[in-house]
């Protein structure tokens, strides 16, 4: 599908249909459509367009407004530090920012000056030499990466509408009219999943600030906010990380509250869950599906659904061809031009994309994960164990609320558990056991010890809650060695 398709949509709302929703204001789609227009007329004397903003109306026009002025958009996430953000402003040759935090972007001395005010969005400019992107490139979305670096994966308009119309496709039967954005936007999940796939469905999508839906900086997370304007805003769908599903599931268990009327569907992605998560989740009222997608795919590459669900991330969706190579999944989609920096390749077509995640495909089509073919363990006995399977395990249990396993050439696993507020040693030894009984006995847990919180702050967790295995592990390194010694006094599991 073209990017013509995504306006075409915007143009077909009528004029009064709310489209969206900032909680101090509601946009109708003729306000939407007036100001896209007249942004992007503004824009097309700029090489390439950075947002480093907090969630609402505002994010969402300025991203469409430049993809309609053909201006690349560079996303800045709000938990990136201001070495990230320099760095992907000198990589990119950004020669203008939007942004309510002008001074993160003045103070780093890289030549920009205030220019003007976009609604309530300051303006600044540089003159800048531009990036070398790929030729088509619409979007450049950063990653943090595991060692902290940001990487920039070139994507194309067509590509990312590609898949914001198979995700549309998939769920087409569903009754979602009402979207919330609980994701910051810069992310691509939201960006994509959350504004382009709501748009080509005629939704109206809630923006609201990310400190009412529970978002807390480096502080963590608040479910009883998320709740609350879940409350407000009534949605149909949702977009939820494993950390914030957990949350908000606790939430309702311990307060006995119940998910607003309505509430259809809530996709998770950015890391394995394990099925008694869901399954807790969804006791707890909470309609929630896995999902999986990476950026370099343009985001979602498949989902479950009510009616075609199972211990997966689902069946892939139309726009993606899946394949396993090796044990490992391999993805041809549109989206993915090349990563910023690289030597520039013959633009001939879909490319297919090595993702690094090992995996199969069952018999009836749908795909399983089975774990980072990086990450992948070997202990001392020659058995292969992907940590992320067990660390679903874990953290299906309601004690433990982050959870790194390690034990490479070691006889036996074992964990670093961050405890659930209020849960004590105590609690999370019968955690540990309950998460080992559901597991063959090379994969359990055979010695652990409590760590503070992974986050941001120290390090240790990106901007959304996953955690960095390498910097945890590397952090940790003398306190794990010290599980095994004397390895001789433990209890040896073949």
């Amino acid at each position: 599908m073209s990017l013509a398709a995504l306006f075409a949509a915007l143009d077909a709302r009528p004029d009064a249909a709310p489209l969206f929703n900032g909680g101090d204001r509601i946009w109708s789609a003729a306000a939407v459509r007036a100001e896209t227009e007249a942004l992007a007329v503004r824009l097309r004397d700029c090489r390439s367009l950075a947002i480093l903003a907090d969630n609402g109306p505002a994010w969402a026009i300025a991203d469409l407004a430049a993809l309609r002025a053909g201006v690349p958009v560079i996303p800045l996430p709000p938990f990136f530090s201001p070495t990230q953000i320099a760095h992907v402003l000198e990589q990119t040759g950004v020669d203008a920012v939007l942004t309510d935090q002008p001074e993160r972007i003045t103070g780093l001395g890289a030549g920009f000056v205030h220019a003007d005010c976009w609604q309530d969005l300051a303006w600044l400019a540089r003159p800048a030499q531009p990036g070398s992107l790929p030729a088509g490139t619409a979007k450049v979305s950063f990653t943090s990466g595991s060692t902290g670096t940001a990487k920039g994966v070139c994507l194309s308009a067509d590509g990312l509408v590609d898949t914001a119309a198979a995700i549309s496709a998939r769920l087409a039967d569903l009754p979602i009219d009402r979207h919330l954005a609980v994701l910051p936007l810069a992310l691509l999940l939201e960006n994509s999943a959350g504004i382009y796939a709501p748009l080509l469905r005629g939704a109206e999508i809630a923006l609201p600030p990310l400190t009412m839906l529970g978002w807390q900086g480096m502080s963590g997370f608040d479910p009883a906010r998320l709740h609350g304007s879940a409350q407000v805003f009534r949605p149909h769908s949702m977009i939820l990380v494993p950390e914030l599903l957990k949350a908000w599931s606790l939430y309702l268990a311990a307060t006995g509250r119940r998910v607003p009327a309505g509430l259809t569907y809530v996709a998770v992605g950015g890391a394995r869950v394990a099925p008694g998560a869901l399954d807790a989740a969804r006791r707890a009222g909470i309609p929630a599906y896995q999902g999986y997608g990476l950026t370099e795919c343009g985001s979602v590459v498949a989902l479950n659904r009510p009616g075609d669900d199972a211990d997966d991330v689902g069946r892939p969706l139309d726009h993606a061809t899946v394949r396993i190579a090796n044990g490992e999944v391999v993805v041809t989609a549109r989206a993915f031009l090349g990563y910023l920096g690289d030597p520039p390749e013959a633009a001939d077509g879909p490319r297919e994309f090595a993702t690094g995640d090992l995996g199969a495909l069952t018999a009836d089509g749908h795909l399983q994960l089975s774990g980072r073919r990086k990450n992948l363990l070997i202990t001392s006995f020659g058995r292969n164990v992907a940590p992320e399977w067990v660390e679903a395990a874990l953290l299906a249990q309601p004690a433990i609320a982050q959870a790194i396993v390690a034990g490479e050439a070691r006889p036996w696993l074992s964990a670093l558990l961050v405890p659930a507020p209020g849960a004590d040693d105590a609690a999370l030894a019968a955690a540990v056991a309950a998460a080992n009984a559901t597991l063959p006995d090379y994969a359990r847990i055979g010695a652990w010890r409590a760590a503070a919180p992974f986050t941001l702050a120290n390090g240790q967790a990106t901007g959304n809650g996953r955690p960095l295995r390498t910097a945890i592990l590397s952090h940790y390194a003398a306190a794990l060695a010290a599980l095994y010694e004397p390895e001789e006094t433990q209890d040896v599991v073949l």
